[in-house]
């Protein structure tokens, strides 16, 4: 019923959502309102949405209320929608010309495209279906096992890293990872091997999808495309998917993000500068998904933030500019992460989200440094307003090559 209208992959609000659109479209009634969590605002619940303005519009809407009521405790959205024909536009209690898909007024950043420039580059971790995870204790128990062919299990036993790792004090977990290795093959690896099938197989057989029970030595995503995409690198960027701050990191290529974290295939310090400055960050905000609160940050995915930002067109020496303030934040950054001599309960109070939360005199004046590279780079002043900042990203987005439908050869 819903086939091509919207994707199969919405919360179920969004389904109706696109009722009502369908019933006002044909006449069969003037308007409507409904709530729904806050998620109809983006990602692929946001198509209802989509689908209300392009038929009709959205008149009235509060995008962030919070919602207590028996016990419950969300934030919501409300929307109203008509076939268009009401003059009138009402967006958290105040007066605008227009309301956006997402739930906003003004630049409408929900008309930014994939590009074709930027796949394959940034992914989602593995998805690992069981407690494939392991202490570092066992973890160099395992790595010091030998194997009947002589082989190393340092190739399955491997660090891991999730989203708290980063934002806070890194665990040193470690997981067992086959990646797409055959049982054949994987049973060679004797010790790790032996550990999940004792401990992680009684979990999967009772998997309800059959290929994960059937295969229940590998991941219940694999993330093979990551694995290609990092071929032959010593180090990768990593930023949680959700948090207050969008902070980004180094991580060494031996280390398997979990499925908390977007990994980019990318080893240069000009990415990593590009992607952590505030011209990025504006973008992300603007395109990613709020959680629950403001406070809370917001939820970073590869296709609608990563894959839709247009990136500057530098010089060699622009580059360079860029590469150069994106070290000199790092280096600043590890020096107050990790100093010599910190006794451990004050080194565990060292986290980024601290660090940011108290964003000392030194940390803003390496950002406004890595900004004014990455902004120079672009051609623009280093003073622009975040509004205008969004309006010309939008603008190099429509320009720029998009990436070819599902479907379609890249």
């Amino acid at each position: 019923m819903f086939t091509g209208r919207l994707p199969g992959t919405v919360d179920l609000c969004a389904y109706w959502h696109e009722k009502a659109r369908a019933q006002i479209a044909t006449g069969k009634t003037r308007r409507a309102g409904l709530l729904a969590t806050q998620n109809i605002r983006g990602g692929g619940s946001r198509r209802a949405l989509e689908r209300i303005n392009e038929t009709g519009a959205i008149f009235f809407a509060r995008a962030d209320d919070p919602w207590v009521l028996s016990g419950a405790n969300v934030h919501i959205s409300f929307v109203g929608q008509d076939d268009g024909s009401e003059s009138e536009r009402e967006l958290d209690g105040q007066s605008v010309p227009s309301i956006n898909a997402n739930l906003t007024s003004g630049i409408d950043l929900t008309r930014s495209r994939r590009l074709r420039e930027n796949l394959g580059i940034a992914f989602q971790g593995p998805v690992k279906v069981g407690p494939f995870e392991i202490s570092s204790s066992l973890a160099a128990q395992m790595l010091a096992s030998p194997n009947p062919d002589r082989r190393n299990n340092q190739n399955v036993v491997r660090p891991w890293l999730n989203g708290e790792d980063i934002t806070g004090r890194n665990r040193k977990m470690w997981i067992i990872d086959f990646a797409d290795r055959s049982e054949a093959d994987a049973c060679l690896y004797e010790a790790p091997f032996e550990h999940v099938r004792t401990v992680v197989r009684p979990v999967r057989i009772q998997n309800a999808r059959a290929l994960r029970a059937r295969r229940w030595w590998l991941h219940g995503e694999t993330a093979s495309g990551w694995r290609a995409a990092t071929e032959g690198m010593s180090r990768f960027i990593a930023t949680s998917q959700t948090a207050k701050h969008r902070l980004f990191v180094w991580v060494p290529a031996d280390t398997l993000p979990s499925v908390s974290v977007i990994g980019f295939a990318r080893d240069d310090d000009y990415t990593f500068g590009v992607l952590h400055s505030r011209v990025h960050e504006l973008w992300a905000r603007g395109t990613g998904t709020q959680l629950r609160e403001v406070e809370s940050g917001f939820r970073y995915t590869p296709t609608t933030c990563f894959e839709t930002f247009p990136f500057p067109r530098p010089t060699d020496e622009q580059r360079e500019a860029i590469a150069a303030a994106a070290r000199e934040l790092v280096r600043l950054r590890d020096g107050w992460l990790n100093p010599p001599g910190l006794a451990p309960e004050d080194l565990a109070k060292r986290t980024l989200t601290n660090l940011y939360n108290q964003l000392p005199t030194w940390l803003a004046n390496a950002h406004d440094d890595l900004d004014r590279a990455v902004l120079a780079a672009y051609g623009w002043p280093p003073d622009l307003p975040g509004d205008e900042i969004l309006a010309r990203l939008l603008a190099l987005n429509l320009e720029r090559e998009p990436a070819p439908q599902k479907g379609t050869p890249r």
